[in-house]
C-alpha cells in the first residue's frame, strides 16, 4: 500500500481520489458507516438530509476557481446540479430576499440605507476587483508543499507577477481593506456575517484572500448558486467513484485507533479490533486535535504537540432536521434563509445567527411527494462548554436540547408559522451529536486561526511518512478549503512530471 488516508471527509476523499488518479495505491479508512465526514447525507423515514454544508457555488460549471470543481475535473467525475440565485434574509433592518450579483444588493442598500451606502458598496466592488483577480491568479490545482511548486505554480508566474502588488494585500485580515472603504454599519455587519460563514471568524480574523475569492465567485456576471441533485451525498459519491475507478479503496466502519510508527516514521495504522494496515505514507484527514491523539507518545517533538494542541477552535452547532407536510404551504419558499437576531451582540455571539436550508424546494427527490426536507442550524456559534460531560440519555440533556433549539424554531416560524404542526420527522442535533457522529473534537466547526496572527500549518508534519489535510491545514472551513487541502497534499506526494501532466490535461479539458 502506498497511502492510507484517515477519514473520508471531503478533504480526505479529494486527496485519495487524486492520489489514485496519479497511480498510487490508496486506502481511505472511515470510522462511520457513511462516507463524507461533516458533508455526508442520511435518510430518515423517507426524507434525505444533509448533515452539514448547505451552500455551494462555483461547482456547476468548468473551468471554475473552486478547488472542489478542480478536483472533480481532475478525476473525471461530476454530479447533476440544480441552480438558483436568491435567498431570504431576516435581519434587524428588515426582511427581504437578495441574490448573488453586485447590482441586486445595491437595490437592497438603497431601500434600507440610502445612496451613500450604495456608493460605498460600489467602491468596495472597485477595490476588490483586482484583489479578486489576484486571489485566483494561481489555481489551487497547481499548488504543492515542496520545491516542485517552482515548476507547477511557476507555470502561472506571469499572472502572479501581474498581480504581485495586490497579492501582498491578501495575506492580512479582510478588515484592513474593509475599514478603508466601508463606514455604513449595515454593510459592515453584512460583511462580518459573510466572513463568519466563510471562516468562523469576523472580518478582523478572516483572511482577505478568502473574501477576495468569494467576491470573484459571487459577484461575477451571470452567477448562480448550486445544489447537488441528490443532496450532499451525491457530491460525496462522485468523489468515491473517482477514488474507486482509479483503483483506490474505501473502508467503512474502520476506525483508526493509532498511527503505527517504526524507526521514527509513520508506516501504517491500527484499526479498532487490532487489524493493522501498512503503507509508505499516512495522511490524516482528522482534525489537528484528533490527529495528535493517534500519534504514539514520543514520536514527534513535544514543542510540535504543544503548538498544535493550542490551536484555537471555533464553537459547535445546533441542528434541526425536519421532514414536513408541505400541503398548502406558501409557494414562494426560498432554498436558503439567514436569520440574525441582533447585530450589536456580535456576529459570533451564541445563537445570534441561524441558517435555514430547504433544498427540496429546488430538488424534489429529497422528500416524498408533497413534503419538504429542512435543515436549520446555528453555524459554529453554539458553546461546547454548555454540553460538556452531559449524559446523552438524561432528562437534563433532553430538556437542554429542546431549550437550545428554540432559536431555530423561532427563525423557521418567520417563514412557516405553523411549522411545528407540520412536522413528521423532528431530529435535534447538539455539539455532542457533532462530536459523536462526525468525530469532531469538542464538536468544533474547525480551527479559529486569525488572519495576520498565525498561519495554517499546511500538510507536512515533523514525523516522516505522516501528512495532514482538511480544515486544520488550509485557511477557510467550507468545502473549497478542505478540497484544496486534499488536492495540495496529493500534489505534494505526486512526482512533479505527473502533476504537470495533470495540469496540462485540465487545460485541454477546459
Amino acid at each position: 500500500m502506498d497511502v492510507i488516508i484517515i477519514g473520508s471527509g471531503i478533504g480526505g476523499l479529494s486527496c485519495g481520489a487524486l492520489l489514485a488518479r496519479y497511480g498510487f495505491k490508496v486506502t481511505v479508512c472511515e470510522s462511520h458507516s457513511i462516507p463524507g465526514g461533516a458533508a455526508h447525507s442520511f435518510t430518515y423515514n423517507g426524507f434525505k438530509f444533509d448533515s452539514g454544508p448547505s451552500l455551494y457555488s462555483g461547482l456547476s460549471y468548468s473551468p471554475s476557481n473552486n478547488p472542489l470543481r478542480q478536483v472533480l475535473d481532475a478525476i473525471g467525475e461530476d454530479c447533476e446540479w440544480a441552480n438558483y440565485d436568491t435567498w431570504g434574509c431576516f435581519l434587524p433592518e428588515g426582511d427581504f430576499n437578495t441574490s448573488v450579483g453586485a447590482e441586486q444588493f445595491c437595490e437592497i442598500l438603497l431601500k434600507f440605507r440610502g445612496q451613500q451606502a450604495v456608493n460605498e458598496w460600489r467602491e468596495l466592488q472597485r477595490v476588490m476587483a483586482p484583489l479578486a483577480n489576484a486571489a485566483i491568479a494561481i489555481p489551487p490545482a497547481a499548488l504543492r508543499f515542496d520545491l516542485g511548486a517552482l515548476q507547477t505554480a511557476g507555470k502561472f508566474a506571469p499572472s502572479l507577477i501581474k498581480h504581485f502588488f495586490n497579492v501582498s494585500k491578501l495575506t492580512g485580515p479582510f478588515s484592513s481593506i474593509m475599514d478603508g472603504v466601508v463606514t455604513d454599519s449595515f454593510i459592515r455587519n453584512w460583511l462580518n456575517m459573510l466572513c463568519f460563514l466563510l471562516s468562523g471568524l469576523p472580518a478582523d480574523g478572516t483572511s482577505a484572500a478568502e473574501v477576495a475569492f468569494m467576491f470573484a465567485d459571487w459577484y461575477r456576471p451571470g452567477v448562480t448558486l448550486d445544489y447537488p441533485v441528490g443532496g450532499a451525498g451525491a457530491l460525496v459519491d462522485a468523489l468515491v467513484r473517482g477514488l474507486e475507478k482509479h483503483g483506490g479503496k474505501l473502508l467503512l466502519r474502520s476506525h483508526v485507533e493509532e498511527i503505527i510508527v517504526e524507526n521514527k516514521r509513520a508506516v501504517g495504522v491500527k484499526l479498532r479490533g487490532g487489524k493493522e494496515i501498512r503503507a509508505n505514507t499516512v495522511i490524516s484527514n482528522a482534525s489537528v486535535w484528533d490527529t495528535l491523539k493517534l500519534i504514539p507518545s514520543g514520536s514527534v517533538p513535544q514543542q510540535f504537540i504543544e503548538k498544535r494542541e493550542s490551536t484555537p477552535e471555533c464553537e459547535s452547532f445546533m441542528h434541526l432536521h425536519l421532514g414536513i407536510d408541505a400541503d398548502d404551504i406558501r409557494s414562494d419558499l426560498q432554498c436558503h434563509y439567514i436569520f440574525v437576531k441582533d447585530w450589536e451582540l456580535g456576529i459570533t455571539a451564541p445563537q445570534n445567527l441561524v441558517l435555514i436550508s430547504i433544498p427540496s424546494v429546488i430538488e424534489s427527490s429529497l422528500a416524498p411527494p408533497g413534503k419538504h426536507s429542512i435543515h436549520v442550524y446555528t453555524p459554529g456559534n453554539e458553546p461546547y462548554d454548555l454540553w460538556q460531560g452531559m449524559d446523552r440519555n438524561s432528562q437534563e440533556y433532553l430538556e437542554q436540547k429542546q431549550n437550545r433549539a428554540e432559536i431555530m424554531w423561532g427563525a423557521l416560524e418567520k417563514i412557516i408559522p405553523d411549522i411545528r404542526s407540520r412536522c413528521e420527522v423532528t431530529l435535534i442535533g447538539t455539539p455532542l451529536t457533532h462530536e459523536r457522529y462526525l468525530r469532531r473534537n469538542r464538536g468544533s466547526y474547525g480551527p479559529a486561526i486569525r488572519a495576520g496572527s498565525a498561519l495554517f500549518p499546511g500538510s507536512n508534519t515533523p514525523l516522516k511518512g505522516l501528512m495532514c489535510c482538511g480544515d486544520s491545514t488550509f485557511p477557510g472551513i467550507g468545502l473549497p478549503a478542505v478540497a484544496a487541502s486534499g488536492m495540495i497534499a496529493a500534489n505534494t506526494l505526486a512526482p512533479v512530471e505527473k502533476h504537470l501532466k495533470m495540469l496540462e490535461e485540465l487545460e485541454v479539458r477546459n
